[in-house]
């Protein structure tokens, strides 16, 4: 019987440590393909190249890079480098976490979100910055791959993972340690604000640009939101649906009464 095989993929480019660290993690789980960015594609959500062209390239069995986003680095893979359909699509290991509203702009929920759509189990994983960040993540990633893959029907799990509590950041746990520091807890969106706004700069030229968005702000605290979960050092795994409908259709229904009545 054929391995799972499993798509590996990121936004944060092919060389970053954390797609290295989540490649190895589940190649015990299965049959590993890489594809992701030449470069980082950070914010790129569910962006795909529609109107210029991609190039890809080998660098190493299994490992390749693609001149795109991560959406198109999944459907590259899915349509042209598997030989057969991916049994998981797996994105990660982000450098920072992917709460709340960040799921709209993150390349790396969106890079799963594709292979969901493309009929495969999909698992987003991002861990706190640091060199120890993918470390922490991707003895999770692999738990959560075998349980993906034995589960009756495909999901789409956003997982953000932080150091657990009592360990520092240079620490390397044994699997038995990780286990019993783990508190993992299933989550909704939390409230993820930013200090935004837009500031003028100029660049060594003298010429202005500007640069915008600003650094995170402190979430929602309920610990039932990926925000609260990860603040308390939990691991935080959010089931998501790409049903974006509003559950209450009566507010529209409201609004567009008059014009159903007046209909020709």
């Amino acid at each position: 019987m054929a391995r799972p095989l499993i798509l590996v993929t990121n936004d944060d480019g092919v060389l970053a440590p954390g797609i290295a660290a989540l490649a190895e993690a589940l190649e015990a789980v299965g049959e590993v393909v890489v594809c992701a960015p030449e470069t980082e594609r950070s914010g790129s959500g569910h962006a795909i190249s529609f109107h210029t062209h991609l190039r890809a390239q080998a660098i190493r069995p299994g490992w390749w890079y693609l001149t795109g986003t991560p959406v198109d680095c999944v459907y590259f893979a899915m349509m042209h480098l598997c030989e057969r359909p991916p049994d998981l699509v797996c994105s990660g290991i982000n450098a920072g976490y992917n709460l709340g509203s960040d799921v709209f702009y993150s390349g790396t929920v969106g890079a799963a979100a594709e292979g969901f759509l493309r009929g495969a189990r999909a698992l987003a994983v991002s861990a706190e910055r640091g060199e120890t960040g993918p470390r922490w993540a991707a003895a999770i990633a692999a738990q959560l791959a075998r349980r993906m893959l034995a589960a009756p029907a495909p999901m789409l799990l956003n997982c953000n993972v932080p150091p657990p509590p009592g360990f520092g950041h240079d620490v390397s746990p044994t699997a038995t340690e990780l286990a019993r520091a783990r508190r993992v807890h299933v989550t909704r969106l939390g409230q993820r604000r930013y200090k935004d706004g837009v500031q003028p700069r100029t660049d060594p030229m003298g010429r202005p640009y500007f640069w915008i968005g600003g650094p995170p702000a402190p979430g929602s605290t309920d610990r039932d939101h990926d925000t609260g979960a990860v603040a308390a050092g939990w691991v935080s795994i959010t089931p998501l649906q790409l049903d974006l409908t509003a559950p209450d259709l009566s507010g529209a229904q409201a609004l567009v009464a008059d014009l159903q009545q007046h209909a020709p």
